[in-house]
């Protein structure tokens, strides 16, 4: 602990957002940076609690408290504190294989259970870890390592998002030759397709694939297994499989009018968006456009914001975004307490730049859509909610109950579904005969992420359901340690 009273000395401090107002009109990133004698100052408000709950990693009331892939926070603080960039990557390496990533998308719940949040604003532990990533990057810390030797085993990763990355890289470190199947034209999986580029840019999802792929990691894309692959090839000429296709099969909205044109799912909306952004600068007009459109959004969490976001920087007319919700409290609640992810109100970057744009926050809370109107063409032009109060009924559960007389209907000629997603597809699960548990997803134990089927692991979303980025590292890592385990008959990987 270089600092023992820096959190006492110096207040939280991030490093401003680009305006909203200029922001909206471009697809880059929105964060500017601290400098570095500020970096130094914020890590040396880590307190390094003799209990730092901070890399936990512990599921509390449903939600994450603490780093779920367990980072060494504390130590890689100090060593920013000291000046010591490089060292503090390599700490960070032990467990995280993708800071760039985290340090951009991840909801932070580190911050959530920092011993200092408690009655103080916390370490700004999610700068200060991107802070280093980049760092690294820009120093050219980062250079292709490929492994001593090879054991001469192969192994096939299904999937390129998160967890089917992080499972290859260690894997691709225990010396196994790995190859990792992707059904779209680029690996990245979520991280490419379903982040918006402004959230992060995709040249850093790139370079992370680059240098995989200078160190071994063989990547096959458009190729999409089960389909252009019977799923029973690659358990002819592979060791082992470990599946990571993610949880993509998005929930619907089935009720009057869902077939009238102009309703998409999220993912449909903002996978197609950055392809075209990719391929032309959107130039070949292939995305589902926004502009001036009155746009609603249904649904409230981070898909929501991305929806929102995007739609703003087509140039939408009008935008609102609904969450079934109530509205969270301004403050922790007796019932949320500390090192639990605190449930309050938060404005992300897409409320931010509607509430400039159009002069409030877009949500409406507490609120559930009843019917979808078209037009003569067979075109969305309005939709009708009404208003709900959240009771508990007489077997102990708390639902939406529907509040007559607040009935209202909403102009809009693009709705957007970003209501969560229902698990894996079921083609690649199907072919293999992989058991699935009572939510569909592919059935195997965390810790172990062994399958009914002898060599086929599963990892991710595709094994938890909809999850974070993080979680996703955490099964990839953990998912790669059993298979080098099953492979070898022991394993040093973490």
């Amino acid at each position: 602990m270089g600092k023992p009273t820096g959190f006492m000395e110096f207040e939280r401090e991030l490093p401003p957002d680009r305006q909203p107002t200029e922001r909206v009109h471009d697809w880059l990133e929105f964060h500017h940076h601290l400098p570095e004698d500020k970096l130094r100052s914020q890590g040396a408000r880590c307190m390094n609690c003799g209990v730092p709950f901070c890399h936990t990693g512990t599921l509390l009331n449903g939600m994450a408290s603490g780093c779920p892939v367990n980072n060494l926070i504390p130590e890689w603080n100090d060593l920013v504190y000291r000046g010591l960039w490089k060292q503090a990557i390599e700490r960070l390496h032990k467990t995280n294989n993708f800071p760039e990533f985290t340090g951009r998308v991840c909801p932070a719940p580190c911050e959530g259970s920092c011993v200092l949040g408690i009655n103080n604003p916390p370490v700004t532990i999610k700068n200060i870890e991107c802070e280093i990533a980049d760092r690294a990057w820009s120093e050219g810390w980062l250079e292709p390592k490929a492994p001593p030797k090879r054991t001469g085993k192969k192994v096939a990763v299904v999937g390129s998002g998160p967890s089917g990355l992080a499972c290859a890289d260690q894997l691709n470190t225990a010396g196994h030759w790995v190859t990792v199947f992707e059904r779209s034209d680029r690996v990245g999986g979520l991280l490419m397709y379903g982040i918006p580029n402004m959230k992060l840019d995709k040249r850093v999802v790139q370079r992370r694939v680059d240098l995989m792929a200078a160190e071994g990691v063989k990547f096959v894309t458009s190729t999409e297994i089960g389909k252009t692959i019977p799923a029973q090839q690659l358990l002819e000429e592979f060791d082992a499989i470990v599946l990571c296709g993610g949880a993509t099969k998005g929930r619907d909205l089935m009720i009057p009018g869902r077939d009238l044109k102009g309703i998409h799912l999220a993912m449909q909306f903002l996978h197609a968006n950055t392809k075209s952004l990719l391929d032309s600068n959107h130039e070949d007009g292939n995305y589902i456009s926004a502009k001036d459109k009155d746009v609603i959004v249904i649904g409230g969490g981070d898909t929501g914001t991305d929806c929102v976001g995007t739609s703003l920087r087509h140039g939408c007319r009008s935008l609102v975004q609904f969450e079934i919700m109530p509205k969270p409290p301004n403050a922790r609640t007796p019932d949320n307490p500390w090192p639990q992810w605190p449930r309050i109100f938060r404005m992300d970057y897409g409320q931010e730049e509607a509430a400039e744009i159009f002069g409030d926050d877009p949500r409406s809370y507490s609120i559930v859509t009843k019917e979808l109107v078209g037009d003569d063409n067979g075109h969305i032009k309005e939709l009708n909610t009404i208003q709900v109060e959240w009771k508990r009924g007489d077997d102990g559960r708390t639902g939406p109950v529907e509040m007559p007389g607040t009935e209202r209907t909403w102009p809009a000629q693009l709705v957007l579904l970003a209501l969560g997603f229902l698990g894996p597809e079921d083609t690649v699960l199907e072919q293999l005969g992989v058991e699935r548990d009572a939510r569909s997803n592919a059935k195997a134990e965390h810790g172990e992420f062994t399958t009914n089927v002898p060599g086929v692991f599963a990892a991710g979303d595709m094994r938890r359901g909809q999850s974070l980025v993080v979680w996703a590292i955490n099964e990839g890592r953990g998912a790669a340690r059993e298979c080098d385990r099953y492979l070898m008959g022991s394993t040093d990987l973490p």
